[in-house]
């Protein structure tokens, strides 16, 4: 009985593992910037914010941000646009989200964490 259970766990194991293999990650085609500002994506931002589209979780999807960002504010680029988001949230709310995003990110994050989520986010087509 117990030979039959090592064959089973043994074999469960095996399809585990080919189920898991390990795929090429996007954030390997990122710049070390990126990658930067896609780790403090996740612990600051991805709580509230998804990106995956259509998927609201508090404030709106960032799926296509780098896109959509060009066009919010007529002659202001989509960095410029993605810092005021940031730094002053509530100088831009999307239509149809609250006024929720927290306006201490100016403290909470560095300069350099900022222009990191800012270049994560322009990859985000």
């Amino acid at each position: 009985m117990y030979k039959w259970f090592w064959m089973y766990f043994i074999f469960a194991a095996l399809l585990t593992a080919c189920a898991t293999a390990p795929n090429i990650s996007p954030s390997s085609t990122l710049t070390p910037l990126q990658a930067q500002g896609a780790k403090a994506f996740t612990f600051h931002c991805a709580a509230c914010h998804a990106i995956v589209p259509d998927t609201v979780v508090v404030g709106p999807s960032l799926t296509g941000i780098a896109t959509r960002a060009i066009t919010r504010v007529d002659g202001q680029s989509a960095q410029d646009y993605l810092t005021m988001s940031i730094l002053k949230p509530d100088a831009y709310i999307v239509e149809g989200f609250p006024n929720s995003m927290p306006n201490n990110f100016g403290k909470r994050l560095s300069g350099e964490d900022v222009e990191a989520v800012i270049a994560y986010l322009l990859t985000l087509e």
